[in-house]
């Protein structure tokens, strides 16, 4: 179990000292802060368009998150003989592939929690044509951004200590810092005489992108044990579009007793069930959370299932 936990922490810790890991990071929170300055005159759906929209960031920067983590922590690692170094000793391969996994969930955990202060503020900052842009909620947010920059900086040259997984963490505790204080201390006008509130319901949409991006991280996991970033990246790329239309590739056929559509329908991950932004503008005031427990049970079989794949794959690749 040792073992087990220091290969986990190891790969949680190497994921977010990675350059890429804290761009994407940073880009993805931005451009979710920036979907909720423009007039888009969408006549009355500006809510709903910034909400969609900034789910979405947070899918596609978990999307390549995912594979370049998944790459990073392992492919490279068998490419440089790190995994066999790791291996030679009494760890197996099972053991070591499913702690990966562990450390990339955490992470990706921790992307998507950043990703989700942002959505949550992107759609507390959204207005329509009676509203306006809120100019001193971006100057908050965006000196929390700066200020955990320049504590990385700061730990860096005087403590010497790295800087990218210090900015992760200074970016993690800034953001949510800056949120809250937007939230008790500001005030933002939707509409006309409409005054913005939080929108909780977000919560429970963002923890099922969560688990989708786990399945990913799976997937991607598997693929890494025979290809490279490149190669996992397209296979994980085909795998979302065709997941994406699935209902129509595969249940439609299905649902007429086709029974090539019913095993494809089984076997390709189904990211409808994980994608209910437009659920939340139906005038329901709650959130079904027996759902999310649900979709939780989905997601831990199908990654357990891809990961099954990538232990048996992983158990024929020859590491010399």
């Amino acid at each position: 179990m040792r073992q087990f936990r220091n290969i986990a922490v190891n790969a949680f810790m190497e994921l977010i000292r990675q350059p890429i890991f804290l761009l994407l990071m940073t880009g993805s929170v931005l451009f979710e802060i920036f979907l909720a300055v423009p007039y888009y005159f969408a006549f009355g759906d500006e809510m709903k368009l910034v909400k969609t929209s900034a789910l979405a960031v947070m899918l596609l920067s978990g999307l390549f998150g995912a594979v370049l983590s998944a790459s990073a922590s392992l492919a490279r690692e068998i490419r440089t003989g790190t995994a066999l170094a790791v291996l030679s000793k009494p760890v197996g391969r099972a053991q070591f592939l499913v702690a990966k996994f562990a450390g990339l969930a955490a992470a990706l955990a921790l992307l998507a929690y950043v990703n989700m202060v942002g959505v949550m503020l992107a759609s507390w900052m959204a207005f329509d044509a009676y509203g306006s842009t809120n100019l001193l909620a971006i100057g908050i947010f965006g000196g929390g951004i700066l200020l955990a920059y320049a504590l990385a900086g700061f730990s860096n040259f005087f403590l010497r200590r790295p800087f990218v997984s210090d900015a992760v963490i200074a970016l993690v505790v800034m953001t949510t810092l800056a949120t809250f204080i937007i939230f008790q201390f500001t005030k933002q006008m939707q509409s006309l005489g409409q005054q913005a509130v939080v929108d909780w319901r977000l919560i429970p949409a963002g923890i099922l992108i969560l688990f989708a991006l786990w399945i990913l991280a799976a997937v991607a996991l598997a693929c890494s044990t025979r290809f490279d970033m490149i190669a996992t990246l397209a296979i994980c790329s085909a795998i979302f579009l065709v997941g994406l239309m699935s209902d129509y590739f595969f249940g439609l056929p299905a649902a007429h007793g086709s029974w090539w559509a019913s095993t494809l329908y089984c076997i390709v991950p189904n990211w409808q069930i994980f994608w209910l932004a437009d659920a939340l503008e139906t005038g329901k005031n709650t959130f079904q959370w027996a759902y999310v427990g649900k979709a939780l049970g989905y997601a831990v079989c199908y990654a357990g299932a891809s990961l099954a794949v990538g232990v048996a794959l992983f158990n024929d690749r020859e590491l010399n």
